[in-house]
This record gives structure tokens, sequence and C-alpha cells, in this order.
């Protein structure tokens, strides 16, 4: 799977930042200690913009700019043959295209390294206008993998966006049972209630996820 077979699976704009929340609502409820998360989201990443991202704790990541113009998806696979450090440039193709409206998040420090090369092996945009979201045209490496860029699971859970693969995905990560009602409500971007946080995370409360709900934007009951 690359981003030729996952743009085409993508919901709308509006959709994929609800959906981005709610995940980085779950895990601010399992992990209370933010640098253990998996994912996150900034309500507030700037005056116009917020941006929903993904940490693997081993060299994999993502980030998602949604703004005033669209959304801006970039992925980085540590792994990839198409890692920028294979050749000390992007691969080609895959940020040639990208829109003049979405070019300084090519060009933004948070996405490149100190020499300030980008830290991509997979990106898709879309602009309000647009019906599907894009990626620019690829030769793609002939490698035995067909997960060559990291589409396949950096954006996984963006693709299947049912509660159960959050569940089994979180209980493999977390190792701790978690609940589907819990995780369906969150899913339905219904507000955070204290039921909903005890049933995910006994340990603790839903004042303690006072900060986190604000940074994510996420509603309270």
């Amino acid at each position: 799977m690359t981003v030729h077979d996952v743009a085409p699976q993508l919901p709308e704009i509006a959709v994929l930042r609800e959906h981005s929340r709610s995940i980085a609502v779950l895990e601010a409820v399992l992990s209370p200690e933010w640098e253990n998360r998996y994912h996150s989201f900034d309500d507030h990443w700037s005056e116009t913009e917020s941006m929903a991202s993904m940490r693997s704790g081993s060299g994999d990541e993502y980030s998602i700019v949604f703004s005033p113009v669209g959304a801006y998806v970039r992925g980085f696979d540590h792994e990839s043959p198409m890692s920028p450090y294979m050749e000390d440039e992007p691969w080609p193709g895959v940020l040639d295209q990208v829109p003049d409206v979405f070019r300084p998040y090519v060009e933004e420090p948070a996405f490149s390294d100190e020499d300030g090369m980008p830290i991509v092996t997979a990106c898709m945009w879309r602009e309000l206008a647009d019906d599907a979201w894009k990626t620019g045209a690829i030769d793609f490496p002939d490698e035995a993998t067909d997960d060559l860029d990291g589409s396949g699971h950096l954006f996984q859970l963006l693709v299947d966006r049912s509660p159960e693969a959050f569940q089994r995905w979180a209980e493999d990560y977390y190792e701790v049972p978690v609940d589907l009602e819990a995780v369906r409500h969150v899913f339905s971007s219904r507000p955070l209630t204290e039921e909903v946080v005890r049933a995910l995370n006994p340990k603790i409360s839903l004042a303690h996820l006072a900060e986190d709900t604000a940074e994510i934007g996420y509603p309270r009951s």
C-alpha cells in the first residue's frame, strides 16, 4: 500500500479532523503522560491552523495540518527505501506537485531536519474545493515490499476508522483492555464524560484531562 492507495480511502477534511481529535482524546485518557502517546492533536498549532500528529517512538511519524485552505499530510517511514536520506533529498515526485498554498508546509522547520531537508516519504493534500485527496505522480522503487513509502502502517487508523480498529491497536500498543463502548462514544464526537474516562482508565478522572481537552479542542460534559 502506498499513498496512491491510501488517498482514495481518506474521508473529507472535516471528518478526518474530527477522527484525528477523537484518537488524540482516547490516547490522552489511556496515557496521562504525553511523551508515551502515539497520537496527538493541537487545535491551536497557530492562530489559523490545527495539527494532528503521530510519533511511533522508533522514528516513524506523520503530521496533518488543517488550515483555512485545506489540509496537508506528511508521513515518514524511517525504514522506507524512499527515505530522503538515501539520496539526500526527498524521493522524486513525492513533493514536486504540492500546490503553492501548501508549499510553506514542505519547507516547515518542524517537518525538516537540522539541514532543512524535508523528512518525508509520503505526502497527500486536499484543498477545500477539491473533491478528493491528491498525491504526486511517483515512480516507486522496485522493492520486494508492498509498503514502499510506509503508508500502509503510518495511516492505518486513518484508513480503517472503525472503533474496533482503534481498540485492537490500543490493546496491542498499551497492553491493557480497552472498552469498546467508550471508544464508540468518543468516535461519535460526543462530550467526554466521567463515566467514559473511568471506563477507559480508572486511575484518572475527567478533571485530570482539562489541559489535554483544551489543547485538543474536544468537548467535555
